[in-house]
Parts: structure tokens; C-alpha cells; sequence
């Protein structure tokens, strides 16, 4: 269905009709908006059966993700820049152990520069952690963000690897354009029930 909506909206929208099971949540702009979208909609009842958890800062964010996905959830975060590089630690344990978390990178510049993003410098937001053994995706606009978060889940899963969504911040994020919304049974019919893998 075609509608009119922030893309940080579009976003979380996005990640409902994924399904998660566990949300870990620390505000930093400009992501800031898709986990109140998403914590707005486990509140209400609309998202159900999902443990949506504000943390203390973005490093307990990723950690929570990890001891989530460890335990057989479908775990999802969002961060932006210093977030990314404050959770490295985390980041690169995440990949060491094969996590299928997905998490919203909205990048934007590092330090107290301003809100450039990763076209203008190259540290920025995800491009930090282009080596921590993530898949990346990098949207253009917000349809192929809202699209990328539903594959991102589909891919980690059967691929046994987390993977970023990388966005430009205070653009993408905060801009209104249309998109084409997918309905719940669409989604369902790509995106299985999340199956932990058994270790031997």
C-alpha cells in the first residue's frame, strides 16, 4: 500500500513486520525516531510478542542484542555514528559469534562536527565498522530502506551473520517520501518464523 511517512517511520514499520522478538533501545540521532516508532507499537499492543528494552547506553544495546540472539530471539537495534564506535567492542563479538542481529545504522558524522554523512566523510557511521564481519546494505532512498530491513532479517538468518542497514542520517531518516508498504502476510510469506541454529 502507498503512503506518505518519515522514513525513520517507514523504518520501524518495517522491522514490525519482521517480526522481532527483542528490541534494545538507546536514543542517539537521528535514529532516535525508529525505536520510539517501534516502542510506541509494543506499548500499544500493535507489535505483540516483543520485549521492547531501553538500555543504558548504545555498548548495552549491542550486548543485549547478542545475549538475546544467543538465547534464540530475533533481536534488532538501531544506532548512528559515536553510538556504532561506542558498541565496537560488541560489534565485532556480534560476527566472532555468528548472531543473525539486524540493526539500523543512520549514519551521520562522527564527533562535534556537525551532521555530515558518509558521502562526505568516509568514518562516518557504518563505514567504522566496515571490517567487524557485518554485512552491510546501504539504502538510497527510503523505499530500499524499508525493503532492506525485511531482507536483512531473511539474509542473517540464513546466513547465520548480523548485518547492518546503513542510512543517511538527518536525510533519509527524517524525510517524508512515498512508499510502497508491504502487508503482514506478504512479509510472512518472505520471512519465515526465526529457527535458531542447533550447535553440536
Amino acid at each position: 500500500m502507498l503512503e506518505q511517512c518519515e522514513g525513520s517511520h517507514a523504518v520501524a514499520a518495517a522491522v514490525a513486520l519482521s517480526r522481532p522478538e527483542v528490541i534494545c533501545a538507546y536514543p542517539i540521532s537521528p535514529q532516535t525516531h525508529i525505536v520510539e516508532g517501534l516502542g510506541e507499537m509494543v506499548k500499544s499492543g500493535a507489535l505483540s510478542r516483543c520485549e521492547f528494552i531501553n538500555v543504558e547506553s548504545e555498548f548495552a544495546a549491542m550486548s543485549v542484542a547478542i545475549g538475546a540472539s544467543a538465547a534464540g530471539a530475533r533481536a534488532y537495534t538501531a544506532t548512528a555514528s559515536q553510538g556504532l564506535l561506542f558498541m565496537a567492542e560488541a560489534v565485532y563479538n556480534a560476527s566472532g559469534l555468528g548472531l543473525p542481529i539486524v540493526m539500523t545504522v543512520a549514519n551521520r558524522a562522527n564527533g562535534a562536527v556537525g551532521h555530515g554523512h558518509h558521502d562526505r566523510k568516509p568514518e562516518t557511521g557504518g563505514m567504522s565498522m566496515r571490517d567487524a564481519g557485518w554485512l552491510q546494505l546501504f539504502a538510497e532512498t527510503n523505499q530500499e530502506a524499508l525493503d532492506l530491513h525485511i531482507q536483512a532479517f531473511r539474509i542473517a538468518e540464513e546466513l547465520s551473520l548480523p548485518v547492518m542497514v546503513c542510512m543517511d542520517g538527518f536525510i533519509l531518516t527524517h524525510a517524508y517520501e512515498r512508499v510502497d508498504m508491504p502487508d503482514q502476510a506478504q512479509v510472512d510469506r518472505f520471512l519465515p518464523p526465526y529457527e535458531p541454529r542447533q550447535v553440536l
